[in-house]
């Protein structure tokens, strides 16, 4: 089984934010463009002494993003990828030219996306950010 575990960053105020995995399937391989029927994320404001309390960000909540458009069929090894020599095949930037993805400073917030398969269960995994 692949393990699961959330990434965790800085932003800043207002910025936006360029995110990154290498995600698998329960089969343990990379997924593909043609493995995904659909993606979708959601950034949720957490009230760190309350964790299980999530205010969503206005714009921001279960946007879908086209599959072509974040997700590789081989894993990619440019300068932005710098944990490991694999590489990623997962690749989103947070669009902020319409509504703040990060609007306060200090906050923290939690990314989180839903990739469907074209067959077995969905694909979750997160990412917890430090507004500065």
């Amino acid at each position: 089984m692949p393990s699961t575990l959330d990434t965790h960053g800085a932003v800043f105020k207002q910025g936006p934010a360029i995110l990154l995995a290498r995600v698998v399937g329960a089969d343990g391989a990379a997924i593909t463009q043609s493995d995904i029927s659909s993606v979708t994320y959601s950034i949720l404001e957490v009230d760190e002494r309350l964790p299980d309390t999530h205010t969503p960000v206005s714009g921001h909540d279960g946007v879908t993003v086209p599959v072509a458009s974040c997700v590789f069929d081989s894993l990619q090894t440019d300068n932005t990828w710098s944990a490991d020599a694999e590489g990623y095949n997962f690749r989103h930037v947070v669009n902020v030219a319409v509504a703040d993805a990060f609007p306060r400073a200090g906050a923290c917030y939690q990314v989180r996306y839903e990739i469907t398969p074209v067959v077995g269960q969905k694909i979750v995994f997160r990412f917890h950010l430090r507004s500065l």
